[in-house]
């Protein structure tokens, strides 16, 4: 498996995880009792990210060294009030670690 594949995946999830957030805070979309969604990808993403670091065992790509630091965020985001702002700053916080990885596992 392409290490480059794993970091696109797990960007991708983030991505669209933030985007439905920000969807349903803005209250552009309403989930109603499809709230799980956002609770599903943000498994997918945690999963998806745990899976492209792991690729530092299995390739010569180092792009999982970038993306490490996102697990801070990524193990607080849950302890924390969807109705905060503290909310939509921590999952941001894993912005540039998301990005970073991505483009350095395209090199």
């Amino acid at each position: 498996m392409n290490p480059a594949v794993l970091f696109t995946a797990a960007t991708t999830s983030y991505l669209a995880n933030c985007a439905l957030g920000a969807a349903v805070a803005t209250g552009t979309l309403r989930t109603g009792r499809a709230h799980w969604v956002h609770h599903a990808l943000y498994i997918s993403t945690a999963s998806l990210a745990g899976i492209a670091v792991s690729s530092l065992f299995w390739s010569r790509n180092r792009a999982g060294l970038l993306l490490l630091p996102a697990a801070v965020p990524l193990v607080l985001i849950p302890a924390i009030s969807s109705h905060s702002r503290r909310h939509i700053v921590t999952a941001l916080a894993a912005a540039p670690f998301f990005v970073a990885s991505l483009v350095k596992a395209w090199r």
